[in-house]
């Protein structure tokens, strides 16, 4: 059973909060924000996923990783209604299972060598519940069989396919590299902090097309997307002339009926952004910035109320209704 919200209030569970938050409030071209919801998936449903599931994942250590996000996802399905977060999920949970007093870069080795098949099928359990849309058999991990014996190595033959895959089979290199040295160069002002994200995510986009793009609307069209991403940055982002450049590439990640939904892309970004606040590439006073901002003191509270008043699997959720961020 999950642990009790007891664990909502440490380090970790805050650096794990705020990055949830941060990333799903940040106005990222395509995805979900306060100024734009899709038909089905609001910030709010964020907000509650976030809430659900980071005193899970700050238990992730004693849990297990494959335990936490499968407990996550029971908790997040039954409050949401459906799966919200699950690549979030998967890319957290071995994070926030490395030691504090190690960083990400010399701990997460150990944790990610030392899953076990109970990890394995928990997670396939997981993405059972979960129903990620865009999953065939042969798509991300093929569920419709018995779990591996190593998560590892599922991750590792689907590493060519899936972006969070990839970074299992890697160690990380895009959360613990490439993007923490985005962030290290970016400001995360209170003034800045959503241009900052926006830039990592044309950034990432460009050098990595979204799989979950790919998977929706196939190969060509997610390297068309890092084609666009890359021509936003090209007219000069973040300066404004280049505001129109993001404007139109978020039109058109719009349309098709958000199929284009960089959501992997998402994914990775609150991952690093996790990772660059525990480990203080984003230094404790620039936190301590970003929490002054109105929009971010409101989501961080959200959060914390959706989780007091989510009960454990097999009692009765009620979540408060029309709460609305931002815009």
């Amino acid at each position: 059973s999950p642990p009790p919200p007891a664990g909502n209030d440490g380090p970790l569970a805050r650096a794990l909060r705020l990055a949830c938050v941060l990333e799903v409030l940040a106005p990222k071209a395509g995805n979900v924000h306060p100024g734009c919801a899709f038909d089905d998936l609001s910030t709010e449903d964020f907000l509650r996923a976030a809430a659900c599931s980071v005193p899970v994942l700050a238990q992730s250590r004693p849990l297990g990783v494959g335990q936490a996000v499968l407990e996550s996802v029971r908790l997040t399905v039954e409050a949401a209604g459906s799966n919200v977060n699950l690549g979030i999920l998967l890319l957290l949970a071995p994070l926030a299972a490395v030691p504090l007093q190690q960083s990400l870069t010399d701990g997460l080795p150990a944790v990610l060598q030392g899953m076990t098949s109970a990890d394995a099928a928990a997670v396939y359990e997981a993405i059972r519940l979960a129903k990620p849309g865009g999953l065939g058999r042969s798509e991300r991990y093929d569920t419709s069989g018995p779990p591996p014996a190593s998560l590892l190595e599922a991750m590792r033959e689907a590493a060519s396919r899936d972006l969070v895959a990839a970074e299992y089979a890697g160690g990380f290199p895009v959360v613990l590299g490439e993007a923490r040295e985005i962030l290290l160069h970016s400001q995360l002002s209170i003034s800045s902090w959503r241009n900052d994200i926006q830039t990592l995510q044309l950034k990432l986009m460009a050098a990595h097309p979204d799989s979950l793009i790919a998977r929706k609307c196939g190969p060509a069209v997610a390297r068309e997307s890092a084609d666009r991403a890359a021509q936003v940055l090209a007219t000069g982002w973040p300066a404004p002339a280049a505001n129109a450049a993001l404007k139109d590439f978020d039109t058109w990640l719009r349309a098709d009926g958000h199929r284009r939904n960089p959501g992997t892309t998402a994914d990775l970004i609150a991952a690093a952004l996790f990772a660059a606040i525990r480990d203080e590439a984003v230094k404790p006073a620039t936190v301590q910035g970003l929490l002054q901002d109105p929009e971010v003191t409101r989501g961080l509270h959200l959060a914390g109320q959706w989780k007091q008043q989510t009960n454990l699997p097999g009692q009765a959720n009620r979540q408060p209704d029309n709460v609305s961020v931002g815009h």
